[in-house]
């Protein structure tokens, strides 16, 4: 069984950016305990947070949240500014054999990128693919990034290999799906399970269906939408997790 999660963290803050969270996220994604973890808007630096916030982690956001649990994990930047950067990371408990952080953005202000990583499951003779994502809130922005990420799957991922994307695709009209389904042969786990995407922004009252669990070559067994308690208190954007078996 492989159970995932995808996460937009909101980089540690709760709703409105009031309090920073990360220590209650940290304990609520322990308790989750999946075998990989697709989370968005992971702070990578930001050096006026770390001055003025006192329980600031002194390891990264990245390693503050894999520490001890997940000991293999990968990040890449996707928006870079003059304080630090934030990006997309996975966080893993099986090891990467290879990982690699592509540039989507089709405008220079609008930094995207999508985190494409290759892992072996014990007992496994496939690579497993994976992709976090984060596409952009504008639609033209989101066609171009749908495109790219095709075009990545299309060169880079064998036809018979299994595949997860998931992440915060901001596509609550569902533009991505029809290639996503027709030219890639994927499908969304909760579409598929219930019939409709997951409601999963804004996490104290979820009604956009904002964020995706794509899948093929694998069987969907369960998922879920964390809004209970202490999720609807932390991020902007509700957990989604599933389970899979090869």
């Amino acid at each position: 069984m492989l159970r995932v999660l995808t996460y937009n963290i909101h980089k540690g803050f709760n709703v409105g950016n009031r309090r920073f969270v990360l220590h209650q996220i940290r304990d609520a994604l322990i308790t989750a305990d999946a075998d990989l973890m697709f989370l968005q808007e992971m702070q990578g630096e930001h050096l006026r947070h770390q001055q003025k916030i006192a329980d600031w982690p002194v390891l990264s956001q990245l390693e503050f949240l894999a520490e001890n649990i997940w000991p293999f994990h990968a990040y890449g930047k996707n928006a870079i500014y003059n304080a630090g950067h934030h990006g997309n990371a996975i966080l893993s408990k099986h090891p990467f054999e290879r990982w690699e952080n592509i540039n989507v953005s089709p405008f220079p202000w609008a930094s995207r990128s999508l985190l494409h990583g290759v892992i072996r499951l014990p007992g496994s003779s496939q690579d497993l693919h994976i992709v976090c994502i984060h596409f952009g809130l504008m639609g033209k922005e989101r066609r171009l990034q749908i495109s790219k990420l095709s075009a990545r799957i299309d060169s880079h991922v064998p036809h018979d290999a299994p595949l997860i994307i998931a992440g915060d695709f901001n596509d609550w009209l569902g533009q991505a799906d029809r290639l996503f389904h027709d030219h890639l042969g994927l499908q969304e786990i909760f579409h598929e399970t219930h019939g409709r995407y997951a409601r999963s922004f804004p996490s104290w009252l979820p009604f956009l269906p904002m964020d995706r669990i794509y899948y093929r070559g694998l069987i969907p067994v369960s998922c879920d939408r964390l809004a209970h308690a202490p999720w609807h208190a932390l991020s902007d954007h509700a957990p989604l997790t599933a389970s899979f078996t090869l």
